[in-house]
């Protein structure tokens, strides 16, 4: 697992627990996961891995898939799970044109740490059914894509359309009720829409817009793009991206809320697999 975050250490631990043999590397602070084989190096994480698990910033696709590129074994899966945009994920995907590895573009549709491996995703690319078969032995739902790499990015920037300034409207309705003096009313309003899982959407999106708002405002930045390329007017992205933005300069240490970079896995001999925004 190349990536050791909030979403990478759910999907390292998950792996683990199956009985995968999982190496995790992330240069960063992030705590190692529980059965997780940690390295200080890219390229002994990848060495011998049968399938890398990507789960760092976009920005660092290309980077990393090209670094490391000449230790990955013949007939690895290099797996990549982050919100890149699809002309990034093509751009990855041909770091390995010449290898013998094949690429899957991974996009995750969901929220990782409430359903953490188990998330739904959609996966493109010669590598898809490799690593689908490796997630759904976790419990992830899985939607194959008879298309290139960049295909299932697409369809995460085309849900992010949804879900970004969905999950901004209802931060701003519950910061304007609690300024009124009225919040669990609101809340009550949300929860009526959204269905049984509102309070804990709420909950969610109150705290997890702030806390991610420097990367969804990326991801909403490669959304306005894929937009302008399909000639569809991007008004609510674009309004969405500038909401993120002004939330990354405001104080990190007020929450929005009133209370408030690799894994690989070898599978072992007899091991079962089981299974992240």
């Amino acid at each position: 697992m190349i990536g050791l975050g909030e979403a990478g250490s759910r999907y390292a631990t998950a792996l683990a627990a199956a009985g995968h043999e999982t190496t995790g590397f992330d240069p960063g602070p992030a705590a190692t996961p529980g059965g997780v084989h940690r390295v200080a190096d890219l390229a002994d994480a990848v060495r011998e891995a049968e399938i890398v698990l990507l789960l760092t910033p976009a920005s660092l696709s290309v980077r990393l898939a090209t670094q490391a590129r000449p230790a990955l074994a013949p007939g690895t899966c290099w797996a990549d799970l982050t919100a890149a945009s699809p002309a990034t994920m093509t751009a990855a995907a041909e770091a390995f044109a010449d290898a013998p590895v094949s690429f899957a573009d991974v996009a995750i549709l969901g929220t990782v740490p409430l359903t953490g491996a188990r998330t739904a995703v959609v996966a493109s690319g010669p590598g898809g059914p490799a690593v689908a078969r490796v997630l759904r032995g976790l419990g992830a739902p899985v939607e194959l894509l008879p298309f290139p790499a960049g295909a299932a990015a697409a369809r995460k920037l085309l849900r992010s359309v949804l879900m970004k300034p969905l999950a901004l409207v209802i931060c701003e309705a519950v910061e304007a009720a609690r300024a009124a003096g009225c919040e669990e009313w609101m809340r009550e309003q949300i929860t009526d829409q959204l269905g049984a899982d509102g309070p804990v959407m709420i909950d969610r999106f109150l705290t997890g817009t702030r806390q991610h708002a420097e990367r969804r405002s990326a991801e909403m930045r490669a959304t306005v793009g894929y937009l302008d390329s399909l000639g569809v007017a991007s008004e609510m992205s674009s309004a969405s991206e500038q909401a993120l933005l002004r939330l990354t300069r405001r104080n990190p240490a007020v929450p929005l809320s009133a209370d408030a970079a690799s894994t690989h896995t070898r599978k072992s001999s007899g091991a079962d697999a089981r299974d992240q925004q």
